[in-house]
């Protein structure tokens, strides 16, 4: 019986992986098939270059802990296609997705996998009556086909930063964020996460005249308090009690979370009491159990973590710095994320490098490539075939932190694994 990746492997073979941005086929399809978008309670749309998937983590937990019902649409899925699409208290069967990828093919429109992906996404939804939508946006929002909506419930944008520069022209910030920010709804609730102060001057002009009610990170911050973090705004100040979420970055996400789930009424002791139970899976993820762990002395931690752009791993290093610890890289990436930059972000930080293509995935840079980068840098580097090698080439009975990390999808691959 076929399984999830195989079925995945063959989606994608049917189905351009190439990224086409437009919305002229997506609502087409919409449109034959009777436009089931339109049955989705309370649709939102989360945007931005980093943050997205904890962002919208953090607020289903609030949602659902309020009693409340989500659908959601996360991308990229880590290592089951399933856990792509999550229907009010399950994820979606593998029976299900292949009920509607066979009524998607049978209208004729030349779609791409991302494409196909949202319309599963939306055919499942609608048969949910959920209480709210989330939809997480691909790359950028101009074509992207998340933005189905005229007057979504809410669109809410995470950090902007200079990620997929090949995609836009001219090659700036500005029109990274003109295309994400200016092509918002002007009927509905916007919400800006934490940026930094330049971008944030970018995106306040470009909303200048939107007609949205919009919420700036100015109306709520993240202080500390005797050692301990608390979310801050006029009215509420709620204790960040958590084991799992540890950065300031994905702290942050979590903060604006924190501001819409009140926003829509949830009552601050629900949201304290949730979030001890919100995990970021693949976020600065310490591995404690599984596979993975096997391989490793007890001495040893892991840390899968799928930064992957500058300002994610400028997030990673301000955490890692500050542990007094000796820390060994596993480093798999994919070609367009910039490499050389990428690694700088990490000076000091790492004894070693162990170096690994990404399985599967043809953008992949080999394992000699990245060894040859980190060895420029200055690195004691070497290569590994695979993610097993590369666990059984750092491991040793030395007290260590291990932090795998450069691609969301080299995560994924470990987290298969384990």
């Amino acid at each position: 019986m076929i399984n999830s990746e195989t079925y995945y492997k063959n989606l994608q073979k049917k189905y351009s992986r190439s990224i086409s941005l437009g919305l002229f086929r997506v609502k087409r399809a919409l449109r034959l098939l009777n436009n089931p978008h339109l049955k989705l309670k309370r649709p939102c749309n989360i945007i931005g270059s980093d943050g997205k998937y904890t962002c919208l983590r953090a607020i289903q937990c609030f949602i659902e802990a309020n009693g409340n019902t989500t659908t959601a649409n996360f991308s990229p899925h880590l290592y089951d296609l399933r856990n792509r699409f999550w229907l009010k208290n399950r994820f979606i069967s593998l029976k299900e997705i292949k009920k509607y990828e066979k009524k998607i093919s049978k209208l004729k429109v030349k779609l791409s996998l991302f494409e196909v992906l949202t319309l599963i996404h939306i055919l499942a939804a609608s048969k949910e009556n959920a209480d709210f939508s989330l939809q997480e946006a691909g790359l950028l929002f101009k074509g992207d086909a998340s933005r189905i909506w005229d007057k979504p419930f809410m669109q809410i944008c995470t950090n902007l930063n200079k990620q997929h520069l090949e995609w836009v022209y001219p090659k700036t910030i500005n029109e990274i964020c003109r295309q994400k920010v200016g092509y918002m709804s002007n009927n509905t609730n916007i919400y800006i996460g934490k940026q930094k102060p330049k971008v944030l001057r970018i995106v306040k002009k470009i909303l200048k005249k939107n007609k949205s009610n919009i919420t700036y990170p100015s109306s709520w911050k993240i202080i500390k308090k005797n050692k301990k973090l608390f979310y801050k705004d006029k009215k509420n100040l709620i204790k960040i009690n958590s084991k799992y979420i540890h950065s300031k970055g994905l702290i942050d996400n979590l903060g604006l979370a924190i501001k819409i789930a009140l926003d829509l009424n949830i009552k601050p002791k629900i949201i304290e009491k949730t979030i001890p139970k919100i995990k970021f899976e693949g976020r600065l993820d310490y591995i404690r159990k599984g596979k993975l762990r096997k391989l490793l002395n007890k001495n040893e931690e892991l840390i899968l973590d799928g930064t992957h752009s500058l300002e994610s791993a400028t997030n990673l290093y301000n955490y890692l710095k500050n542990l007094n610890k000796e820390i060994y890289g596993i480093w798999g990436m994919q070609k367009n994320k910039s490499p050389e930059e990428y690694l700088k972000k990490f000076r000091g930080i790492f004894k070693e490098i162990i170096t690994f293509k990404i399985p599967g995935e043809p953008n992949a840079l080999d394992s000699k490539t990245l060894k040859n980068i980190a060895t420029k840098q200055g690195y004691i580097a070497c290569e590994a075939n695979n993610i097993k090698e590369t666990f059984k080439k750092v491991s040793s009975k030395k007290r260590k932190l291990i932090v795998l990390f450069g691609s969301l999808y080299g995560v994924g691959s470990a987290l298969k694994f384990n």
